[in-house]
């Protein structure tokens, strides 16, 4: 995801913050306000984005075998605790099967 987005190199006064982007003028410029990202928060923001989203579908896709509701729920609180905090899962709860679902048929 983070890598279809395009980007622009820049350089950034360390003073004021000033941006200064080389382009080949053709003579028919007008200034208009951009808002810009710093590509590493944008990058950071992507990666958290698809932690939380894999948490989602995992949620969703799961059906619990009967009995083994709350120890389902327990690793899924997990791995979405661990995703809000921008941790990755631990292997263990990652690779754990939770349930029966239409992808994993235990």
């Amino acid at each position: 995801m983070a890598d279809t987005v395009e980007t622009i190199k820049a350089w950034q006064c360390v003073g004021c913050g000033k941006l200064e982007a080389p382009a080949q003028c053709i003579g028919v410029c007008r200034d208009e306000l951009v808002h810009l990202v710093n590509v590493a928060d944008y990058r950071a923001a992507v990666a958290r984005a698809e932690a939380l989203e894999a948490v989602v579908r995992r949620i969703a896709l799961t059906f619990p075998k009967a009995g083994e509701g709350d120890r389902t729920w327990r690793v899924l609180q997990a791995q979405a605790k661990a995703a809000l905090g921008g941790r990755a899962a631990t292997s263990s709860t990652v690779e754990e099967p939770l349930a029966k679902s239409p992808e994993n048929k235990q």
